[in-house]
């Protein structure tokens, strides 16, 4: 596995690598068609713009996010782009069982050869009566403690390497290496290479040990983004996926022409994911509900505080903040994630951060 696949180029004048994560926003009076039209759209300008990679991650029970099944949006995102790495940001490991996630992303790799990523996370995304469902238990935390056993398990998978006489020797993950050594089989043994992603220092150090890449949830747990970066530095093992550390942090970011709509849609979000602090997950907010909305104190300075990790503004000011958070965090790339209440402000932030950092247009 070669350390490009993981390592982007820096472009233009942007500080390290940029890419997306998506959530296939859906807002109020639209529907999951259009988010995903819009996910296409997206990804097809990222790639002309040279971002490196396009996530999508995996949430549930959610309406404001149609990502339930990343394997699925990836695969229909590989029909349409050629070139841009495509993962996931991430697989909730504990939710499956590492031999369907093993099956699905070899699909991918098949699918798309050299350009895929499997990002993998421990946490439900989603509430616990929901991982409940997805899990068939109602001992959650079995799946994130097992979270390791499980992830060493999956990697035996996709290399096709459990030793002799391990009871899932005789069992393949098809698409997969064994291909490739079956009579006239010609499958390539290349796989996607696996990212740890976390919210929290677990993950950091799990990733370092392993001398994996990791991705780190700045846009949801920004006061754990140096701890959780310094750890996994600290504890990183030089490995035959990398010989040195290489952390991304997810952004949540919003360039519009006018600094007054960035701040109307930045605040609709922050009502959005209040509601979903609240047990209360609906569609993203219309702004114009968002300004008849009469928060409490208590709701305000929520709103405040998860404002205030968002970037936002002008392209330039977008820019501004983004050179100042990888300064601040040595980050190696930054993967921006932007919520709006329509399709088309999101795609149109992404065209505005890339003219701002002089991106190529073709």
């Amino acid at each position: 596995m070669s350390a490009d696949e993981i390592r982007g180029a820096t472009l233009g004048t942007a500080p390290v690598p940029l890419s997306v994560l998506d959530l296939v926003t859906v807002g109020a009076g639209s529907t999951a068609t259009e988010a995903l039209r819009t996910s296409v759209e997206i990804a097809r300008s990222a790639e002309a713009r040279g971002f490196h990679r396009y996530w999508v991650a995996e949430h549930h029970s959610m309406p404001g996010v149609a990502s339930s099944s990343p394997a699925v949006i990836l695969g229909h995102l590989a029909a349409h782009t050629d070139r841009i790495r495509l993962g996931s940001g991430g697989v909730m490991l504990p939710n499956h069982a590492p031999l369907v996630i093993a099956e699905q992303f070899g699909t991918l790799e098949a699918m798309a050869p050299g350009r895929i990523d499997l990002g993998l996370g421990r946490a439900p995304g989603t509430d616990g009566a929901t991982a409940a469902a997805l899990r068939r238990s109602d001992t959650l935390n079995e799946g994130a403690d097992d979270f390791p056993e499980q992830l060493a398990e999956l990697t035996r998978f996709l290399d096709d390497d459990f030793p002799d006489g391990h009871p899932y020797g005789r069992i393949h993950a098809i698409p997969g290496p064994v291909q490739g050594t079956t009579p006239g089989g010609v499958q390539s043994p290349h796989r996607p290479p696996i990212w740890l992603l976390g919210s929290s220092g677990f993950s950091a150090r799990l990733a370092g040990l392993l001398g994996l890449p990791f991705a780190f949830a700045h846009h949801f747990s920004a006061q754990n983004t140096v701890p959780a970066l310094d750890l996994y530095r600290q504890t990183f093992r030089p490995s035959a996926v990398l010989d040195r550390p290489y952390a991304l942090i997810g952004v949540a970011a919003l360039a519009t022409d006018e600094a007054a709509e960035a701040r109307r849609q930045v605040r609709a979000a922050a009502l959005n994911m209040l509601r979903l602090r609240m047990g209360r997950p609906g569609l993203f907010p219309d702004p114009a509900e968002v300004e008849r909305y009469e928060f409490s104190s208590m709701e305000e300075e929520f709103v405040s505080s998860w404002t205030a990790n968002v970037v936002h503004g002008t392209a330039d000011e977008v820019r501004s903040g983004l050179d100042g958070l990888q300064k601040r965090t040595g980050a190696d790339e930054l993967m921006l994630t932007s919520h709006a209440h329509r399709g088309a402000l999101r795609l149109r932030s992404y065209e505005l951060i890339a003219d701002a950092y002089g991106l190529p247009t073709a």
